[in-house]
């Protein structure tokens, strides 16, 4: 099956809990208003509903944006991620992507304090406006979009599946529709769930409502999902049915490399792995200035608990191991959900630093450990992007690495080369195992599990367990491997939020030990940085404005 079969349903699927007709229908199939459509009519049968199902995740879920940087969601509702999280730069003006990661001051080696004179907590509420998003400079707008896109979508194909008509073993062949729909509406909870401060639940097929509820309650609806996905997955009774229909439901070119058609019990084991995540991202684990017993004063969440690390070492054992099937995209030459050359954070990082859209941080390569083969097969030094504040950087991504075999490649620009980890990985569930050992006092374990995700990306370097590592130090390699190996994967600001450091340095957060390049080339190496970001973001006013709300649920962030 290919990809672009499924546009011409995709008419049906662009009725958002935001903005009607959000995402231009203009092009494709015509049933009328695309804001009131007919989907019955359209798609009443298997193949159909398939390749509905398919278009629902790859193209309303993952392409179809509306005038945002790059050509996917993986460029820059993840850009903003890996932005917040320090791991890049930006200096266009397009979407604030250079306002969105600026930190409120940093305090240079020499004591020199250097303020921003426009914080990102105002920047984003100054921009939270219909006449912003309008002009494109509402960072809110756009996950917030394509995850209600995807999971109208996914509501949509689980309307329709109990009328259709399946070949074969037709109870195996819907579970396996139902388990993909549950699967990424999950997804979708998530991703609204970890960003936002409020968001809706909207379980029904074009409708919406006001009924905002706390980030909490969309992160419990995600692991609902979750678990209805794994609970459908246990009643499939045909092997042969299910490979036939989830290989048609996955495009052909993701089916190669790490990705491909997960067993039934590897696509559980996907699920514990992001069963944790919901866990791990949404509360506070506090590792400022390398003090394992932080604590952070003022907050959008709590702090994980002994029963919270118990829990994540529980799904992270039975989580993705190193040889299971796990969902990655690849571009395509043609039909593609995102380019290669402006689909995701990476590839938009990858090339000669002066005139790529994302530059390297050098907070990002302080965390490699010396002799790290990631570092020498990936990135090169041959000119230094000067710019002000903290963007300056001597690092620049090297288009398919130098070539070091069994050694991780970061970026490559090469159609069909990159492979793009759309959710859980090995080495995210082997790190969260890592961090759940140590915080329960297993830090030796932990320790082997931090040397078992160098080993597989081909790093090189010396193990750290046996080394007799005291917790903060565990910890420190720890953030810096999670850091090194999930790059370019939307996970770089939930870990920064969670560990403490995009808090306010007054309410027990910050980042120290930094390096910052100033423009004039002075090389500072121990920096405070004082992020102070918003933790959970503001609802959209896109959505709250049209759709406001009639609980006592607020849709603005209280706590900043």
């Amino acid at each position: 099956m290919k990809l672009g079969n499924t546009n011409k349903f995709l008419t049906t699927v662009c009725l958002t809990t935001l903005l009607l007709g959000a995402v231009s229908c203009k092009d494709q199939l015509d049933v009328g208003n695309p804001n009131a459509p007919t989907v019955s009519a359209n798609i009443n049968t298997e193949i159909g509903l398939i390749d509905f199902a398919q278009g629902a995740v790859y193209i309303n879920g993952f392409a179809n944006g509306d005038g945002w940087l790059g050509d996917s969601y993986f460029s820059l509702p993840w850009g903003y991620s890996e932005l917040m999280g320090d791991m890049v730069g930006a200096d266009a003006s397009n979407n604030q992507v250079t306002t969105i990661g600026q930190p409120d001051y940093i305090i240079l080696d020499d004591g020199t304090k250097v303020t921003n004179p426009s914080p990102q907590i105002g920047i984003i509420r100054s921009y939270n406006s219909r006449a912003a998003t309008g002009a494109g400079n509402n960072p809110l707008y756009y996950q917030w979009l394509n995850m209600y896109a995807l999971n109208n979508a996914c509501n949509q194909v689980l309307s329709l599946v109990d009328g259709i008509k399946f070949a074969g073993d037709a109870a195996s062949r819907v579970n396996t529709v139902k388990a993909w729909a549950y699967w990424w509406k999950g997804y979708a909870y998530a991703s609204i769930g970890s960003m936002y401060y409020a968001g809706l639940i909207n379980d029904a097929a074009g409708t919406t409502n006001g009924n905002y509820v706390l980030h909490d309650a969309i992160i419990n609806q995600s692991n609902t999902y979750f678990n209805k996905a794994a609970t459908t997955l246990g009643s499939i009774t045909s092997d042969t049915d299910y490979q036939t229909v989830l290989g048609e439901l996955i495009p052909a070119a993701n089916q190669v490399g790490h990705g491909g058609i997960p067993t039934v019990d590897m696509w559980k084991r996907n699920i514990n792995t992001m069963l944790a995540r919901n866990i791990l991202v949404n509360k506070l684990a506090p590792f400022v200035n390398s003090n394992p017993n932080a604590t952070i004063t003022k907050s959008s969440t709590t702090a994980m608990t002994a029963a919270d690390w118990n829990t994540v070492l529980t799904l992270t054992t039975n989580g993705i191991q190193s040889g299971d099937k796990v969902f990655t995209g690849r571009s395509t030459a043609a039909n593609s959900f995102f380019s290669a050359t402006g689909g995701t954070v990476a590839s938009l990082t990858t090339g000669p630093n002066s005139g790529t859209t994302f530059k390297i941080s050098e907070r990002f390569i302080q965390n490699f450990n010396a002799g790290d083969k990631r570092l020498s097969n990936n990135f090169g030094t041959a000119t230094t992007y000067k710019n002000n504040y903290i963007y300056t950087t001597r690092y620049n991504l090297i288009d398919g690495g130098n070539g070091a075999a069994g050694v991780y490649v970061y970026g490559s620009r090469t159609v069909g080369a990159y492979e793009l980890y759309i959710a859980g990985s090995y080495e995210e569930n082997t790190l969260m195992m890592a961090e759940a050992n140590m915080r329960l006092n297993n830090i030796e374990t932990g320790l082997k599990s931090v040397d078992a995700v160098r080993t597989y990306q081909g790093a090189g370097v010396a193990a750290v367990a046996g080394t007799s590592l005291t917790l903060a130090k565990a910890l420190t390699e720890l953030t810096r491997e999670r850091r090194v190996s999930l790059f370019s994967r939307g996970l770089a600001f939930y870990d920064s939020r969670r560990w403490g450091w995009t808090y306010d340095i007054a309410n027990g957060g910050g980042s120290y030990g930094n390096t910052v390049v100033t423009s004039a080339g002075a090389v500072n190496k121990n920096v405070t940085i004082n992020y102070n970001f918003l933790d959970y973001w503001d609802v959209p006013a896109d959505e709250a404005i049209l759709n406001p709300t009639p609980s006592s649920v607020t849709t603005k962030n209280p706590n900043f």
